[in-house]
């Protein structure tokens, strides 16, 4: 049969002038190992229709999947100095931001936009985990401040998507000061009388969780989301006891009171709407035809 697949077959694909299939199609649920064509993919919002994974999703992603239709406006953030503390290791720091940006096409590891979130005014912050792990440093921090600024003047709600593995250990005490300016960012919101909404997604650890993260006057989570402060490993050996299954998951977190919902991703959007309804937030205005 060898000269069948050498042969024959690539000499009938070159007479008909067939192309291999792109590598990009079809993609692998790291869970269930089930193969899923692209375009179901993305109509499933990135959720395996197998067996229900919540894959990761990028900044852009998010946004698209929450504003109304789609539309919304992103904002300019403020520019942040480069490598302050002048951070090496094996990568000088100004050069692994230039390498991620090409990669990922972002500034930072985060994006903030403005629009309507089921008819109601909402300003959206989403964190993209492909950005040096979505690490919080000094840009992540100004975004958020003129985020909630924003919300302020606007009278919109604050909704955060968060995806991080904690402080950017390039910016050092930097980074570390970004939770005290987020925390009164969020108290920016709650003194306007505006609600502030967090959407933990896998994962949000360090010290995001410790501290805008963890700070919404409703908490959601996305199915299976890992969420925490500090690595399972780390506390085992800190306690010296064993942690039960599940620790640090969304579900777990929500039988013990830490979150409020676990809500799938398909019922996400929904969800946010009736929640601005319920806190009666200002209507959008009608988009011009």
């Amino acid at each position: 049969m060898n000269w069948l697949t050498e042969f024959v077959r690539p000499r009938v694909r070159t007479l008909l002038g067939r192309k291999e299939a792109p590598d990009n199609l079809w993609h692998q649920c790291p869970i269930c190992q089930q193969m899923i064509f692209h375009r179901e993919l993305e109509a499933m919002k990135k959720v395996c229709p197998h067996c229900g994974h919540h894959m990761r999703a990028t900044a852009a992603e998010r946004l698209d999947w929450t504003f109304d239709d789609g539309i919304f406006q992103r904002i300019d953030l403020p520019k942040v100095p480069v490598d302050p503390l002048r951070f090496h290791d094996k990568k000088r720091y100004p050069d692994r931001l230039t390498d991620t940006r090409k990669k990922t096409g972002l500034d930072d590891a985060i994006l903030v936009a403005h629009g309507a979130v089921g008819g109601h005014r909402a300003v959206v912050a989403a964190m993209d985990f492909r950005f040096m792990g979505g690490s919080m440093g000094a840009a992540v921090g100004e975004a958020l401040i003129a985020a909630a600024r924003l919300a302020a003047l606007q009278r919109a709600a604050f909704i955060v998507f968060t995806a991080s593995g904690g402080a950017r250990m390039q910016e050092g005490p930097i980074s570390l000061m970004q939770m005290p300016r987020t925390t009164i960012a969020v108290q920016m919101v709650r003194e306007a009388g505006l609600p502030y909404i967090v959407v933990l997604t896998d994962p949000t650890t360090g010290g995001v969780t410790a501290s805008f993260a963890m700070l919404g006057d409703i908490q959601i989570a996305e199915p299976n989301a890992l969420i925490g402060f500090a690595g399972a490993r780390v506390i085992e050996e800190t306690i010296r006891e064993k942690l039960p299954a599940g620790f640090q998951r969304a579900e777990y977190l929500l039988e013990h009171g830490m979150i409020d919902m676990v809500t799938p991703r398909a019922d996400l959007t929904a969800t946010l709407g009736r929640l601005l309804s319920l806190f009666k937030v200002t209507p959008a205005e009608k988009q011009a035809a």
